[in-house]
């Protein structure tokens, strides 16, 4: 079986690390990008199941990567993991198409649930 395609959109390289290998151990395939160009590059290869977005990064803001991301891909699930809780924020967000919108920090288990949650849903549409 092949394991669940992850891409993670932050520019903090050490909190990329660590996820990173934390979601590893729990048998996702995690490819990260350090800014929205570079996600946009991986999402157009296919095969990424979820993205998790962060909000603030260098160049492209957040709410516009996931614009352009639905616009490449409508289907993919996209979960906003963002420092910055603003409602507003978060109501645009889910509003533009985001699966969900999660602070950090958040546990690694409500964020695998997350994860699995937006892979069933992305599941349930074929």
């Amino acid at each position: 079986m092949e394991s669940p395609k992850i891409l993670l959109v932050d520019d903090e390289r050490d909190f990329v690390e660590t996820l990173s290998k934390l979601l590893a151990r729990r048998g996702y395939d995690v490819q990260t990008a350090p800014d929205a160009a570079q996600g946009f590059r991986i999402v157009l290869r296919g095969g990424i199941e979820v993205v998790l977005l962060d909000l603030k990064m260098p160049g492209l803001h957040g709410m516009d990567a996931l614009r352009e991301i639905k616009r490449i891909s409508p289907g993919l699930e996209v979960i906003i993991l963002t420092g910055h809780l603003l409602k507003s924020s978060e109501q645009e967000g889910l509003s533009l198409g985001a699966f969900a919108y999660l602070t950090k920090p958040c546990t690694v288990q409500e964020l695998v649930e997350t994860i699995e949650a937006a892979r069933a849903r992305r599941a349930s549409r074929g």
